[in-house]
């Protein structure tokens, strides 16, 4: 196992040796939010995949310097978040509500601007080459500011796993490594786990895409109806002429 300063050496060396890596996943993240303000909605499931992808280059990253947990662990992280995004709803993400937006942008500018391991003289470099995508940190934060931002993709599942990830590795980099700046991840899991318990998923949809009957309320029994007639008529494909109708609109006997 290496020491504390090992590890804090290949980080720094990670984040400054890196450089083009992490200007690279800054246009990226630059160029969706762009394009999300000219008004692109992916769907959850693309999303997921997008979201998920910084992962492989963190993992690369910790690899090739050496360290061997964080390799192993972004290598699990990714396997784990693909499969939760294979099962996520093909409906465009939703903007979240305007106090939860607020704390992903949050969350996205800390991972952007990420101000540590970084080597330079001038603030300008954290600009556009600070950490994102090639530290666990700056990236899970990011991410789950991201996460925040569109409606926690509509899944409880993606927001709890990823406030446990978060939470694991802002306990590590505070307590262990002794990074004060990343108790900002500890607070932005328990703003995620927050905003996952509190927000109404009354119209989340399964993944092919169409409405959970469980979880719609009122419109549960409209829902039912509509199932029934649909199981009606394909039960009844082989005769044409048998139809399903309404009890309530038949004629009353006289």
């Amino acid at each position: 196992m290496p020491s504390t300063d090992d590890i804090l050496i290949g980080l720094a060396s990670i984040a400054n040796g890196w450089r083009t890596a992490a200007i690279a996943w800054h246009v990226a993240l630059g160029v969706w939010l762009l394009a999300v303000l000219a008004g692109w909605r992916p769907s959850a499931r693309v999303a997921g995949y997008l979201l998920v992808s910084p992962f492989v280059s963190v993992m690369g990253a910790a690899i090739v310097t050496g360290n061997a947990f964080n390799g192993a662990a972004f290598a699990a992280f990714f396997l784990v978040f693909v499969l939760v995004a294979s099962r996520l709803s093909r409906e465009p993400v939703r903007v979240g509500p305007p106090r939860v937006v607020i704390a992903g942008t949050l969350l996205v500018v800390f991972g952007w601007g990420y101000p540590h391991f970084l080597e330079t003289e001038r603030w300008t470099p954290y600009l556009y080459a600070a950490p994102l995508g090639i530290l666990p940190c700056p990236t899970l934060s990011a991410v789950m500011g991201l996460t925040l931002l569109f409606g926690q993709l509509g899944s409880r599942v993606w927001s709890y796993a990823l406030a446990t990830t978060a939470l694991v590795y802002g306990a590590i980099g505070a307590f262990v490594l002794g990074v004060a700046l990343d108790y900002v991840l500890l607070v932005g899991a328990l703003l995620t786990t927050v905003a996952a318990l509190n927000v109404d998923f009354s119209v989340d949809r399964t993944s092919e895409g169409g409405p959970s009957c469980s979880k719609l309320g009122p419109f549960r029994g409209a829902l039912s109806i509509v199932d029934g007639e649909q199981w009606l008529s394909w039960s009844n494909r082989g005769n044409r002429r048998t139809r399903f109708r309404d009890p309530r609109r038949r004629r009353r006997s006289t």
